[in-house]
């Protein structure tokens, strides 16, 4: 099983046969468009379910909650999302390119992006636990680009820099296009 194949048959809570793996799909799916129509604020579990044409019951036994759900749509495409391989030998080329790939995996997407920033600040075990599982793949990601020999401090102020951005995103003091490019000059001060 291939590793974004493996991912969507692991969901939070447990791992997932075809069928299950078939309805968390559509799920997620779902949950996008009622994001889109109704915002953060308005969607509802119950919404995505009707949506996705399954029970409420059987949503809530996927997801704890509408945080929860949005985290494994973040979570989704985070693993989804190749990393953007660059053979370039200046680290920061490939730093920043990872930064910015990241920032964009939801940027066409008002609503989703506003609702990634709402819903990865929540409290729920399983957003926690996404959380932890979301900040470990972009320290890798960042720990790959800088090299074998990449200084923790740096490492951590890139982590600080990302999780910050996002935060400023979900404010609405720039789009995620606007947030990534401060991310890549915020980057290359760190790195320089």
């Amino acid at each position: 099983m291939s590793e974004p194949e493996s991912i969507i048959r692991e969901a939070t809570r447990r791992r997932l046969t075809g069928k299950q793996a078939d309805t968390v799909d559509k799920l997620t799916k779902a949950a996008v468009e009622v994001l889109a129509r109704e915002g953060f604020a308005g969607m509802t579990i119950r919404l995505v379910a009707a949506a996705a044409g399954v029970g409420t019951a059987t949503a809530y036994t996927y997801f704890s909650s509408k945080e929860h759900l949005v985290a494994e749509i973040f979570w989704r495409r985070l693993m989804a999302a190749p990393s953007p391989v660059s053979e370039d030998p200046d680290p920061t080329v490939r730093v920043v390119a990872e930064l910015r790939d990241i920032a964009m995996l939801v940027a066409d997407e008002q609503e989703l992006s506003g609702a990634v920033t709402s819903a990865l600040l929540g409290r729920d075990p399983d957003v926690e636990h996404l959380r932890i599982r979301i900040g470990a793949e972009i320290r890798r990601r960042i720990i790959t680009a800088l090299g074998s020999d990449a200084d923790p401090d740096v490492v951590e102020s890139l982590e600080l820099l990302y999780a910050g951005a996002l935060v400023r995103a979900g404010m609405g003091y720039g789009s995620y296009s606007e947030i990534a490019d401060r991310i890549e000059k915020s980057a290359l001060l760190i790195l320089h």
